[in-house]
């Protein structure tokens, strides 16, 4: 069974307010060109299809578009909410959708959506797991252990030992996204024997972010990949840039566009995956060709307004320009949009930033405490943050050696 997997469609995006709704048009219809070479059995849409909650009218009509001539050519599609989607939004007509192979996560409520495909290596069983937070997974699964116990011993009957003393239950210990992951995996009846695949969109740790993504403060939305253990294939959306998270089967397959000139660098591209008897799993990847390239550029005005410089360029592409002339040019975003009209930032690089650059460095390190300077000290040799445990040890121990330095 071969497989396209997408994610972060962001359609209605807006970067540094140029819209990208024309270029997410173009890309789309090279992926639907590329989905006509390979001829997939499925597209899995690994969430952020929006880029907000209440997307443009146009953002969603070009999804409807693209999930309409993917549906033409009678390729099934999987698709989840992100966190940039309202999973309400996203669900909406999903039992009429599923009718033309159209497959849309539901709002989550302690089950993950199911759906089987057949080929000639048997059943491969996908299922859509929306982006979850853990006051949803704590709810939907505190609704459900109240309704159990109001059914099993009555509604206004105290029942067990966490009601008689007080204790919070396993439900209320539902803390952190790897606890709500772990819950909602763990609710999954799998069947070992089939291949089965995971469509969603969380933060793995290990994973590289892009200045493009949301972050969360202290990497709270971090989950471990050895909640995916059971299955074949992990199409994961969240993380901007392709990649593979422990093992290859766990993976990002990236934006399809540029969002940050933190990807200025990458080449973006769509995932193909070809699952053949169970166990038997190959991944290749399609560079994708942007209407618009994101790039950075550097050099003094005069070199980068130089007919040479530029001639052989693509002068609409997005750009972040930076000037290394000593003295700011007049008026210098407007005459340099003259070359350059998706010029979406102007920077200087010369000893004025510089120093201005280390006096922001001091200062902003003078201001943080000593836990805060060890948690990144932490994070950088470690590649991920500490732990509730740790920061308390730390502090406690921060705070004996001022003591015993006084």
């Amino acid at each position: 069974m071969k497989l396209i997997h997408l994610s972060d469609l962001h359609l209605g995006k807006r970067v540094n307010e140029f819209s990208m709704l024309e270029d997410q048009a173009f890309i789309l219809k090279q992926i639907l060109e590329i989905a006509d070479r390979e001829k997939p059995d499925g597209v899995l849409l690994a969430g952020d299809l929006y880029d907000k909650p209440v997307p443009p009218a146009e953002a969603v009509g070009l999804l409807d578009w693209f999930l309409t001539e993917l549906s033409v050519r009678k390729i099934a599609v999987f698709a989840i909410s992100g966190n940039h989607d309202s999973a309400e939004r996203i669900a909406f007509g999903s039992r009429l959708m599923g009718d033309r192979g159209v497959f849309l996560s539901p709002v989550y409520d302690g089950t993950v959506e199911k759906v089987e495909m057949q080929d000639e290596y048997g059943t491969v069983c996908v299922y859509l797991l929306p982006f979850l937070k853990p006051a949803v997974v704590r709810g939907v699964w505190k609704h459900k252990s109240d309704g159990e116990s109001e059914a099993e011993y009555g509604e206004d009957a105290e029942y067990g030992e966490d009601a008689e003393h007080g204790e919070d239950t396993a439900v209320d210990q539902i803390r952190t996204y790897d606890d709500a992951l772990r819950r909602a995996v763990s609710s999954i009846q799998l069947d070992l024997s089939k291949r089965n695949l995971l469509v969603s969109h969380q933060f793995v740790t290990g994973a590289s972010r892009c200045e493009s993504e949301e972050i969360f403060v202290g990497g709270l939305d971090q989950i471990d990949a050895s909640i995916f253990d059971d299955f074949d294939y992990v199409a994961l959306g969240h993380i901007h840039s392709p990649q593979h998270v422990g093992r290859e089967t766990v993976r990002y397959c990236g934006t399809p566009l540029k969002y940050s000139f933190s990807e200025a660098g990458q080449e973006k591209s769509v995932t193909v995956v070809e699952l053949k008897e169970k166990g038997d799993v190959s991944i290749s990847t399609i560079p994708l060709r942007p209407l618009r390239d994101l790039r950075k550029i550097k050099g003094t005005y005069l070199e980068v307004t130089s007919r040479d410089f530029y001639a052989q360029t693509n002068t609409s592409d997005y750009l972040q320009i930076t000037l290394t002339d000593e003295e700011d040019i007049l008026d210098g975003l407007q005459k340099l949009r003259i070359i350059y009209p998706n010029l979406m930032q102007l920077e200087y690089d010369n000893q004025r930033t510089r120093e201005n650059q280390e006096i922001l460095q001091v200062q902003a390190m003078e201001e943080k405490s000593e836990l805060e300077l060890f948690e990144e000290f932490y994070q950088l040799q470690n590649n991920q943050p500490m732990s509730e445990e740790q920061k308390e040890f730390t502090s406690r121990l921060i705070q004996k050696l001022k003591e015993e330095g006084q």
